[in-house]
């Protein structure tokens, strides 16, 4: 018997692994979502310093959450015997693999929003404190009840700031870190002229949409795989994600006027904002908050361009930070039992959550990047801007030139 009990708990714990290890590998591929909506997006003369990013910030993300954030989001470090790290499975390793994958999604973010102005080196700095410091900090917070804030929560409001798989965690924070380095770094030199926008057309629609569709198909690991066990798996997550998906999709073709950017877009609105909510929210309700963040999404990137002159290449600021607080808003409303969701959420505490969110992606963008642009300076000379980030940077482009 007791033999039959230690090849169950074997069995579970070998599962969970594996469990966790394939949502830390569908989460790892969106980033080559990241790197192809954002090289699509550009110009050509940007293509390559677009992809050379998205590869170098994910491996000094690596090694700083591995080193510092982790240990500071949930007291763990790996500096033990490789057996103790191996026991249940090395389930532990493959937990902190799978949400290494969530804060690298950070500097992702940011790239999309700084894109064709912004040095290369300081970027790599950005990206090393931000994912030390600033989102574990957050995270530890949220995730991990740090400084008792989710307690206070709890006993002042009836419930904690819930936020299942990073709606406010990861993509607020990272939409509103980018703002921050957005604002500091200014404009693309010739975007407005005489106070009038001029369009930068995208450089390849095809592979816009291809970052897109692998952005779509790894947020299914995103979400359904921050159970992180085999036990806690929902097929309401699931469905809750793609019925957010499909109202981002259909919201963003009818207020975008079928552009193809909007479009493409629109589903990874509706998968942010659905994120905090979806293992509480009914999938009428997912479909509600897709259908928002679709619109929202839309109206916020034009608004920003034109009427606001921030230049975000990518609009991550209104796709992750304002559609990730809609969606930290959104789990307080649709998961409330009333609405067919599951109940044990509270909207105050959701709209506190989510503010704190925003104050500190705020607050650490603007010491980040303002330490950064004091010491280093954050951007490309006028005459590398203008040759383009490729030949300036990484001295290739990216296509030949015969």
């Amino acid at each position: 018997m007791e033999h039959m009990h230690s090849a169950m708990d074997s069995l579970v714990h070998g599962s969970n692994t594996l469990f966790i290890l394939m949502g830390a590998i569908l989460v790892l591929a969106m980033h080559a979502g990241f790197a192809f909506l954002e090289v699509g997006t550009v110009r050509h003369k940007n293509q390559v310093n677009a992809l050379s990013k998205i590869l170098s910030d994910f491996a000094i993300s690596a090694l700083v959450y591995f080193f510092i954030g982790y240990w500071i989001a949930y007291g763990v470090s790996f500096f033990q015997p490789a057996p103790q790290l191996a026991a249940d499975h090395g389930y532990a390793l493959v937990k902190c693999f799978f949400l290494l994958t969530f804060a690298a999604a950070i500097p992702a973010i940011i790239s999309g929003g700084i894109a064709e102005r912004a040095r290369f080196a300081p970027q790599l700095c950005a990206t090393a404190l931000i994912v030390a410091f600033v989102y574990p900090f957050f995270e530890g917070i949220v995730w991990n009840g740090n400084l008792g804030v989710q307690a206070w929560l709890e006993a002042r409001f009836g419930a904690p700031f819930h936020d299942f798989a990073g709606s406010v965690v990861v993509h607020a924070m990272g939409g509103w870190l980018a703002l921050a380095a957005v604002v500091l770094l200014g404009a693309r030199r010739g975007r407005y002229r005489e106070g009038r926008l001029v369009a930068f057309a995208p450089s390849s629609i095809p592979f816009l949409a291809l970052g897109s569709w692998i952005l779509i198909i790894g947020w299914f690991g995103f979400n359904v795989m921050s159970a992180q066990t085999l036990q806690g798996v929902s097929g309401l997550v699931a469905i809750n994600s793609l019925m957010a998906m499909v109202g981002g999709t259909l919201a963003a073709l009818w207020a975008g006027r079928n552009d193809p950017g909007f479009l493409h877009n629109g589903p990874l609105a509706g998968l942010v904002a659905v994120c905090a909510g979806s293992d509480l929210m009914h999938p009428i309700g997912a479909l509600a908050t897709g259908l928002v963040a679709g619109a929202l999404f839309v109206w916020a990137f034009t608004a920003a361009q034109n009427r606001w002159k921030i230049d975000d290449v990518l609009g991550v600021w209104p796709l992750h930070g304002l559609c990730g607080v809609w969606g930290g808003i959104a789990c307080g409303v649709f998961g409330q039992a009333a609405l067919g969701g599951m109940g044990g959420v509270s909207l105050a505490s959701q709209l506190l959550g989510s503010l704190a969110g925003v104050l500190v992606a705020l607050a650490g963008g603007f010491a980040v990047y303002g330490a950064l642009r004091t010491v280093l300076g954050l951007r490309l000379s006028h005459e590398q801007e203008f040759q383009g980030a490729d030949l300036s940077l990484h001295r290739i482009g990216a296509t030949s030139q015969d």
